[in-house]
């Protein structure tokens, strides 16, 4: 067995909410295949008002979507972060030189050491 398999719903969260925050000290593309690796179900479903979106091409998809929206990659704040049983959730803040998000917040569904299912809320202001 996958030594990744047997991780709590907050560790996976955790190890998720760590890489995410290295995309402003690595390649993007290197950081996100690596997050997909270690804390993503192939077959996620993630819903955002922007629509539903699945497997690993949909996160490539919004990964590469939020980069474009947050184009100075500085790193998130984790304002909050719990987890219960399989269920994560998370509220975040982004600023940089042009934009902010002040309302960020993710919930996570987490089976087998990875994420199954993910929504995803946020408004990207300028500043």
């Amino acid at each position: 067995m996958d030594e990744l398999n047997g991780r709590s719903a907050r560790e996976v969260l955790d190890d998720h909410l760590n890489i995410a925050n290295d995309w402003v000290g690595g390649t993007f593309e290197e950081i996100l295949a690596e997050d997909l690796r270690r804390n993503v179900a192939e077959d996620i479903v993630i819903l955002i008002n922007r629509g539903t979106f699945r497997g690993h091409e949909g996160v490539r998809e919004l990964a590469f979507m939020l980069a474009d929206e947050l184009p100075e990659h500085a790193a998130f704040e984790y304002t909050y972060v719990a987890a219960e049983g399989n269920i994560g959730f998370l509220e975040w803040t982004y600023q940089d030189s042009k934009v902010q998000v002040r309302d960020g917040a993710d919930s996570y569904v987490i089976e087998g050491g990875k994420i199954v299912a993910q929504t995803i809320h946020y408004t990207v202001e300028p500043r």
